[in-house]
């Protein structure tokens, strides 16, 4: 396996119509506008997609939607997430079917974790029953689990595993990551775009970042200064970067506050699904603020 999973591949919003149906025009121009604007990939159905907040019914519909509109021309990865071992091989036999490839896994969740290999033994489970290629997401504010660089390095030698997303935080162990599978083929994503910087100069294939549709260019340049080993070139970025992810606070709710700025593009709605705090007026105008002091990067 080569590896081509990599660089800037946000977690892309979902748009949502009156009824929390997913918008299908709203979301073809996104993944269209990412693509055109230089992003790597796509991640569709991530938290950042509101998956578990779409009825199941409509959370397969945007990956479906996606797939199709993406048509090959960058790689897609799609949530799978879910509460038990056999409700993940459900979304990823639909998702097969759809003709999807790369599904990104977590933990399970509304559980009462006992031990790190239990998540081992539901990503051996998983790729027994289902051919789609794996990617570890390790998400611990969602899953009640923070996943070990051990744990991963065990998760990494099952059959179909092929990568890590790390939205820890914990930049210890992902620098233990970085260190166990430098040479290899294995995928390390940092989902924490803070941790961006540090993270592609030691060696980071890509990372996951949710304001790249709107701030295309600077995600970018940053990526490709930090794989260079561009040091000066990378701070620079990472400071505007930085300067984007100021956004996130400015509502109640981040999925609010970076739904409200991308809508800024003008295709797509800011609607957030129930019952999700919905963004105010002030919000809004301290957003505007931010996207007035930062219009130079919008797309």
């Amino acid at each position: 396996m080569s590896k081509n999973i990599i660089g800037v591949i946000p977690p892309i919003i979902t748009p949502v119509d009156e009824q929390e149906r997913v918008d299908e025009k709203a979301l073809r121009l996104l993944i269209d506008h990412c693509i055109e604007n230089g992003i790597h990939g796509i991640f569709v159905a991530g938290s950042n997609g509101e998956c578990l907040a779409l009825t199941q019914q409509e959370r397969d519909r945007a990956i479906k939607i996606a797939l199709d509109q993406v048509g090959g021309r960058v790689p897609l990865i799609a949530g799978v997430m879910d509460a038990s071992t056999p409700r993940v091989i459900e979304n990823i036999k639909r998702f097969e079917d759809m003709g999807g490839e790369v599904a990104v896994v977590t933990p399970v969740f509304y559980a009462r974790h006992a031990t790190q290999d239990e998540t081992v033994r539901h990503f051996e489970e998983i790729s027994k029953a289902t051919s789609a290629k794996l990617m570890i997401y390790n998400i611990p504010p969602f899953t009640g689990q923070l996943l070990k660089a051990e744990t991963v390095f065990k998760i990494a030698k099952i059959d179909k595993v092929i990568g890590y997303k790390d939205t820890s935080g914990n930049f210890p162990d992902f620098l233990k990551c970085l260190r166990y599978f430098k040479g290899t083929d294995f995928l390390l994503h940092q989902g924490a775009t803070n941790l961006a910087l540090p993270s592609l100069l030691l060696g980071a294939d890509g990372y996951i970042p949710s304001l790249a549709p709107l701030f295309p260019r600077p995600y970018i340049e940053l990526y490709n200064a930090g794989i260079r080993g561009d040091i000066e070139q990378a701070k620079k970025w990472a400071y505007i970067v930085d300067e984007t992810c100021k956004i996130y606070p400015m509502a109640k709710s981040q999925t609010a506050s970076t739904k409200y700025a991308i809508s800024k593009l003008g295709f797509l709605d800011k609607r957030v699904i129930r019952p999700t705090e919905p963004i105010t007026a002030e919000e809004e105008r301290n957003i505007d603020r931010k996207l007035d002091e930062l219009k130079e990067y919008i797309a």
